[in-house]
């Protein structure tokens, strides 16, 4: 009789640590939230702060107005090329010719470097035998091997390109390589005794696990081929938005070579933020 009524007397307890529950996590979620809003807040302080002291240093005269155009004249600037665009070309052109360049060697690079990488990975002799060339290229400065590019492939896009994804194709290999390397081999054998074999083993079992690792790797290519598109369009261009910002620094227009540089950093944004998208849909424990 007495284990009875404990037992009784244990149940409302018990449900009301279930109603309790969903609130607790309702209040987890929220402070979570907030925090979030107030680091957002701090990165949008600091960035007011740099615009103000670039205004002030500006407009004060603390700096000589060849290096550092005030705020509203590069806003002047791209209202300008907006209207009339800049070498005959509109500013929409520039920034397409520029990412056609740019996605046309990531995209050749994710298609060669990470199918190499994951057959890397898993066989080291063949691993033994491109390794060194990857070695070998990797460190070089992009500048170096243009010139040659050029030589072989003339001073068309094409030269352009390939240097772009020679850029990106290291990063992507080594990413692909030990990820795979990483990867369990008690899953590789599951599957194995599940009848995947052949290609199906690569395409639907070792692909998919090392994906959010490739996505990392695909960061890293994307913010090396950026940095090399500048030099890319230093020979022999008359488009793009790297070209922009040299050509404007021939001829002194510190107004343009902001705007050139700012719209390309947040371009870099932009394909950033849409490639972190992605790895937080593919595997959003690895995003926090």
């Amino acid at each position: 009789m007495q284990s009875n009524t404990q037992a009784q007397a244990a149940v409302p307890l018990k449900n009301g640590e279930d109603r309790l529950a969903p609130a607790a996590a309702r209040r987890g979620a929220g402070g979570k939230i907030s925090k979030e809003w107030l680091y957002r807040g701090i990165s949008a302080a600091s960035l007011l702060a740099v615009l103000l002291l670039w205004w002030c240093a500006a407009t004060f005269g603390w700096v000589n107005p060849l290096f550092l155009p005030k705020p509203q004249t590069v806003w002047s600037a791209f209202m300008d090329v907006i209207r009339d665009g800049y070498k005959g070309q509109t500013l929409l052109n520039h920034i397409g010719t520029s990412m056609r360049r740019l996605f046309l060697a990531l995209a050749a690079a994710f298609a060669t470097a990470v199918p190499l990488g994951i057959l890397c990975g898993r066989f080291r002799v063949l691993r033994a035998i491109v390794d060194p060339f990857i070695e070998f290229y990797r460190p070089l400065p992009p500048l170096a091997y243009y010139t040659l590019l050029i030589l072989w492939f003339g001073i068309t896009d094409v030269s352009k390109v390939l240097l772009l994804f020679l850029g990106a194709f290291a990063p992507l290999f080594i990413t692909a390589v030990f990820s795979v390397q990483r990867l369990s081999p008690d899953r590789i054998n599951g599957a194995r005794s599940l009848g995947a074999k052949g290609w199906k083993l690569y395409a639907f079992i070792i692909f998919p696990s090392v994906l959010p690792e490739l996505l990392t790797g695909l960061r890293t290519a994307v913010g090396v081929s950026y940095a090399t598109l500048v030099a890319a369009e230093m020979v022999a261009a008359v488009s793009g938005i790297g070209w922009l910002v040299l050509d404007a620094s021939k001829f002194l227009r510190s107004d343009i070579m902001y705007l050139g540089i700012i719209i390309m950093a947040l371009i870099a944004i932009a394909i950033d933020l849409v490639i972190r998208s992605l790895i937080r849909r593919v595997s959003p424990w690895t995003e926090q």
